[in-house]
């Protein structure tokens, strides 16, 4: 196309460069917390729900076999019960 540069090609291909290489750096964190040596999509998709940026870039993409972020509500959890020490006599 006229449109676009020559440089155009280079820089997209440096930014998806760039994209790449910090996803795989945090899902391979991911995979190394979870004590595996294979990168999984829940891996990816951990990484990537995880980082705030990424999370809004990637905010309306599905990722297949990713899974979902775990989320517990505080009104589910048990409530904490402080016990008293005994009165020492």
């Amino acid at each position: 196309a006229e449109r676009i540069g020559p440089g155009a090609a280079i820089f997209l291909a440096a930014v998806l460069e760039y994209l790449s290489a910090e996803i795989l750096e945090l899902a391979g964190n991911a995979a190394r917390e979870n004590k595996k040596a294979r990168i999984l999509p829940r891996h990816i998709q951990l990484a990537v729900r995880n980082d705030e940026e990424l999370n809004k870039l990637f905010s309306c993409v599905t990722i297949a076999q990713g899974g979902v972020m775990p989320n517990i509500l505080s009104q589910l959890l048990p409530k904490r019960t402080h016990k008293e020490p005994a009165p020492s006599q």
